[in-house]
């Protein structure tokens, strides 16, 4: 099952600019401006996506962050867990200090109240080794037939990925992508997405043409018609997408406002043919945050008791 109906959100308390995670993430950029505006702003984008895709059919379990300590990033919740179709949880390994606070067992009790958990791998412990691998934003996991894709960087280990990859008994698929002005492009799920039979990456990024091959092959071997997109539209999160199962028959794809703006009309109609796509305003979030829509999402394939 490669989509869900079940997601987790994070309502921030503290979110803003992370001078930590900006050192390898070029998509985050300061705004100048009243604080209190600005969090006003964040609240109103946040409820409003979280409204959006409760409206699209979608279950949304929405906690609240804590005020302390601080989290800036806290919105993004995919990068320290996620919840597998086997009763898994992986409590994954973050590179900024300041981030690994957003880990919360309580959330974790709470998601136990409606999910069935029977195994719990905790990565987090190789941060003493200085080792990463930042949940979903690391790795884009083809769910329907067990592959998983990263692309390597300071916030994602290949060892960690391969090790990861071989205890779910998932093909690992790891290559080096690039933005425009040649530095590591700090998450895999900026420049690619996998949807149910489609996947959207920015084949440009990928330096290397055996590596580029590589994925292009297994992307296609494994039933995806592949939407290459420009330097320019991941720039705006057009890789940084979510197919999730909504109530009709046909699965939604969340992404932002940004991202649906700078597809081509030719693009967007080919998404069409699988996927309803649900355009949601989330500006400050991705300006600030250097995240979009499927950063937000934390996607629950547990089963339900």
């Amino acid at each position: 099952m490669q989509a869900t109906n079940n997601i987790l959100l994070i309502r921030p308390s503290n979110f803003g600019f992370n001078n930590e995670t900006a050192i390898s993430n070029s998509f985050q950029k300061k705004v100048n401006g009243n604080e209190s505006e600005l969090k006003k702003l964040v609240l109103a984008e946040f409820d409003a996506f979280a409204s959006v895709l409760k409206t699209n059919g979608i279950n949304v379990f929405v906690f609240e962050d804590t005020n302390f300590p601080e989290k800036p990033d806290a919105v993004f919740p995919n990068n320290w867990i996620s919840f597998h179709a086997d009763g898994t949880v992986i409590i994954y390994p973050m590179h900024a200090h300041n981030r690994r606070k957003e880990r919360r067992q309580d959330i974790i009790e709470a998601i136990k109240k409606n999910f069935n958990i029977t195994k719990l791998i905790d990565f987090s412990g190789y941060e003493k080794q200085n080792k990463y691998l930042e949940g979903t934003g690391s790795i884009v996991f083809d769910h329907k037939n067990k592959i998983a894709y990263a692309s390597l960087s300071p916030r994602t280990d290949k060892g960690l990925f391969l090790k990861l990859c071989d205890q779910l008994s998932y093909k690992g698929i790891c290559f080096y992508s690039f933005d425009k002005s040649g530095k590591e492009i700090y998450h895999s799920n900026v420049m690619m997405c996998i949807g149910e039979n489609f996947a959207v990456i920015c084949l440009a990024a990928i330096n290397d043409e055996k590596e580029k091959e590589m994925v292009f092959n297994n992307l296609t071997a494994s039933g995806h018609r592949v939407i290459d997109i420009s330097f320019h539209q991941m720039e705006n999160f057009a890789g940084n997408m979510l197919e999730l199962k909504g109530g009709t028959k046909k699965n939604i794809l969340a992404l932002s406002q940004s991202a649906f703006k700078c597809l081509a009309t030719s693009q967007k109609q080919q998404l069409a043919q699988s996927v309803e796509l649900v355009p949601l305003a989330i500006p400050t979030i991705e300006t600030i945050g250097g995240g979009s829509a499927r950063c937000m999402i934390a996607e629950i394939f547990l089963p339900v008791l």
